[in-house]
């Protein structure tokens, strides 16, 4: 969510374009897999993201498995994580062979993702504590995850208790208050008067949140996830 707000508004760098055009021409060259390693790195310090790119280095690994890089695969599927909602960390995770998936770093993402789908944001927090060799080397991580924690609560409630956002960010204290205030001044939140545990806080009325609000349309998978499983298929 996150990466997506900030890919839209950068300009691409050289070698994301580079790597664009390389990919164009042949994304089954072997030759073009450092370049794709490469702006993995990039997307890693620049806080960019471009799954399609990363797609087709794990799909190279597929046909060159001895120059498999799992420091670069780990980074791969972190950024995935950090895209949630969207469903890339199950793309990802298809082409990765099983014997690098049961590598602990690998069975540590998967229950990482797992609390994420799952919206056990308390237990998510924790277990990455326990990581932060992982999922600290990819800026922006903590961040993109909030943005998503949100998400999830914009959908579920009309008014969330203080403690509940609490626990799905990982904010406390002061450092919660100006969470609170700026999301107020900025995207609508009404904060209820006092302080302390017992405090609501009321998000903006979604067709989620406010079902009186849904639009009469078919419900359906997006186009734009059905569109990104046909090349992995093919």
């Amino acid at each position: 969510m996150v990466q997506e707000a900030i890919n839209g508004g950068a300009e691409k760098s050289q070698l994301a374009i580079t790597v664009e055009q390389l990919i164009a021409v042949n994304p089954y060259n072997p030759d073009i897999l450092p370049d794709l390693e490469n702006y993995v790195n990039e997307q890693v310090s620049s806080q960019t993201y471009n799954l399609d790119a990363n797609l087709c280095l794990l799909r190279l690994y597929q046909f060159e498995p001895e120059r498999m890089s799992t420091p670069i695969v780990a980074r791969i599927l972190v950024k995935a994580l950090m895209a949630m909602p969207a469903p890339d960390y199950s793309l990802c995770l298809f082409l990765i062979p099983e014997r690098v998936q049961i590598e602990e770093q690998f069975k540590t993402l998967n229950v990482l993702s797992h609390f994420l789908e799952t919206a056990r944001f308390r237990q998510f927090w924790d277990e990455a504590a326990k990581s932060r060799h992982i999922v600290e080397a990819v800026s922006g991580f903590e961040q993109a995850i909030r943005a998503y924690a949100v998400h999830v609560l914009s959908i579920t409630y009309q008014k969330v208790p203080r403690t509940i956002l609490a626990e799905a960010i990982n904010i406390e204290g002061v450092s919660l208050d100006k969470f609170l205030e700026h999301q107020a001044s900025n995207n609508g939140w009404v904060i209820e008067k006092g302080q302390g545990k017992g405090q609501l806080i009321t998000l903006p009325p979604t067709e989620f949140n406010h079902p009186e609000l849904k639009k009469n349309t078919a419900d359906g998978v997006p186009l734009e996830h059905i569109t990104r499983i046909f090349p992995i298929l093919g």
